[in-house]
């Protein structure tokens, strides 16, 4: 009889376990084996949900949302497929088009919040992240990293090839650039795949290098895809904002808000969020995934999964409220790998005390028809010198502008 009382007692203590534990808990994360003695097995429902698109009329434009005070206007249409931006102290708006291989600049001349004059002034090939050194623009493509003078009337000088054996690109082209309080310049370099181990090391990295493109190193590991960064205007802290990996669900992975440190390893692809064993890789050689989380930096705040960070910028105008004031603006370009969208949006990362702590919807609405299509896909951030926000979207070719009145 006692036997029979320990086992049903052993029976129960299971069934409580099970019973108290969702898929998202650690006891089922504990379920993966460490080693290859034992089978992995695990079943994810995917997704793939991409809204239709409709035409960014002024109607659709009319119904965007954003915080009492502000206003929303087109700043420039007609683009093809506008990504990045950077602005000079003169209020020159400059756009990457991967797809067509330039950089164009725009100008609002007579100051009514429209561009006025659009030119091409640079042809470099998938051409995508851009970054101002004094009177210069750098622009960086797959492999290449280029420089060129801006002349007094906002047009290039010929671009000067500094790089041309960064690392290929697979699912992830789109390098980004920024220069740091330090002077170097700080590349990032996005993975090959959705989740594999990468034969090349500056494959999804961070990598740092002097001003023309010499003593290059990896600065930070394990970053699947980091578009999104900048160093805090008031701390200097570098911070950026990790793509997920998908096909993990609806709810996972989420993306992540690192603070990015020299030599730090961010976990990708073995360990994601907030320190979870990614089923599909397991850490090469005899390293247990224990082992790995031990050295991985997780993430201070996390997102959700799907949205896709694109370009940050930190307000540092003089037209928003005080309260905007060294906060964090993304573009969250937009979900495909879920089962109903999210992201399609611009939100504001709230810092305090320079600690990132939470997220707030800034720019919504471009989800349309209960959310089955869309009018925008929300890329590059960049603020002008006239206190506005500008963002591009590469669907329709717009550049909006968002002005406090």
């Amino acid at each position: 009889m006692k036997i029979w009382t320990k086992l049903f007692l052993v029976f129960f203590t299971l069934l409580v376990v099970v019973w108290s534990c969702s898929d998202d808990d650690s006891f089922w994360d504990a379920m993966i084996p460490e080693t290859d003695k034992d089978p992995t097995t695990t079943q994810i429902n995917g997704y793939v949900f991409k809204p239709a698109l409709v035409p960014a009329t002024d109607a659709n434009v009319q119904q965007l949302k954003v915080p009492n005070g502000f206003k929303v206007n087109k700043f420039a249409e007609n683009l093809g497929k506008p990504r990045i931006l950077a602005v000079n102290p003169t209020g020159y708006v400059y756009a990457s088009d991967r797809d067509a291989g330039t950089v164009t600049l725009l100008q609002d001349t007579n100051a009514d919040g429209a561009a006025d004059q659009t030119k091409v002034v640079a042809n470099i090939k998938q051409v995508h992240g851009l970054a101002m050194r004094g009177n210069q623009l750098y622009m960086v493509a797959v492999r290449e990293l280029y420089v060129a003078d801006m002349n007094p009337d906002g047009t290039l000088g010929t671009p000067q090839l500094l790089l041309n054996d960064l690392p290929d690109a697979g699912q992830h082209p789109n390098r980004t650039i920024a220069f740091g309080p330090d002077d170097k310049l700080y590349i990032t370099v996005g993975s090959t795949c959705n989740s594999c181990p990468e034969p090349n090391k500056e494959n999804a990295t961070i990598l740092q290098a002097n001003p023309d493109g010499s003593n290059r190193v990896v600065y930070a590991k394990g970053l699947r895809n980091t578009i999104g960064f900048g160093w805090h205007p008031q701390t200097g802290v570098l911070w950026g904002l990790d793509h997920g990996i998908d096909w993990l669900g609806d709810n996972d992975q989420k993306e992540e808000v690192n603070q990015i440190k020299q030599g730090a390893n961010y976990g990708w692809p073995y360990i994601y969020g907030e320190g979870k064993y990614n089923p599909g890789d397991r850490p090469e050689g005899d390293t247990t995934y224990q082992q790995y989380l031990q050295k991985t930096t997780l993430p201070v705040l996390t997102y959700q999964a799907h949205a896709a960070p694109l370009q940050m910028v930190y307000y540092t105008g003089t037209k928003f409220p005080a309260e905007y004031q060294n906060d964090a603006f993304v573009a969250m370009r937009g979900s495909w790998n879920r089962s109903s969208p999210v992201g399609y949006s611009v939100v504001r990362l709230h810092f305090e005390n320079g600690q990132p702590t939470r997220f707030e919807d800034f720019l919504t609405g471009f989800l349309v028809n209960n959310n089955k299509a869309h009018f925008a896909r929300p890329v590059g951030l960049a603020v002008h010198p006239d206190g506005s926000l500008l963002l591009s979207d590469d669907t329709n070719g717009v550049i909006y502008r968002i002005a406090y009145q």
